[in-house]
């Protein structure tokens, strides 16, 4: 349900929102995240665009967060990288069915509602403060510390 795309993409917006707003390198998220190199670059490219992240050059540059992560959802990192698609007509194209969905399709889309409301639900700073839960993306400490290139 969940593609490997974003599952990197949220591996990496988690990482950088546990920097308190710190720049992050695409080189330490990569190294975090166990994201291959060549594929974080161009998914950290689209989060930029999207607005989600935004990227800084030069000594101390790298990739931090543009809102707060209590702001961004794990459903807004989804929808940039490969959007929620909900089942609005009949995918078989039975011209009788129209926006009508069979049985089969219409539970499909109510486990895609359902999906979707969690992800909506669920915040960035949700997954780093979840009680009882280990941190993301870390063996032991709580926060990861990523040094710049």
């Amino acid at each position: 349900m969940i593609s490997q795309t974003v599952e990197y993409a949220l591996r990496a917006v988690v990482t950088i929102a546990q920097h308190d707003g710190k720049p992050c390198t695409s080189s330490s998220i990569s190294e975090t995240t166990q994201v291959p190199s060549a594929y974080l670059s161009k998914l950290m490219q689209g989060l930029v665009r999207s607005g989600l992240v935004s990227s800084r050059r030069g000594k101390n540059g790298g990739f931090v967060l543009t809102r707060a992560p209590e702001d961004i959802t794990v459903y807004d990192v989804v929808q940039v990288v490969d959007p929620v698609q909900r089942i609005a007509h009949c995918p078989l194209g039975i011209g009788s069915h129209g926006t009508t969905l069979c049985p089969l399709h219409r539970r499909l889309d109510q486990a895609m509602q359902m999906s979707e409301t969690v992800l909506r639900e669920t915040r960035i700073s949700d997954v780093l403060a979840e009680a009882g839960s280990p941190t993301p993306l870390c063996e032991q400490n709580p926060i990861i510390s990523i040094t710049s290139d």
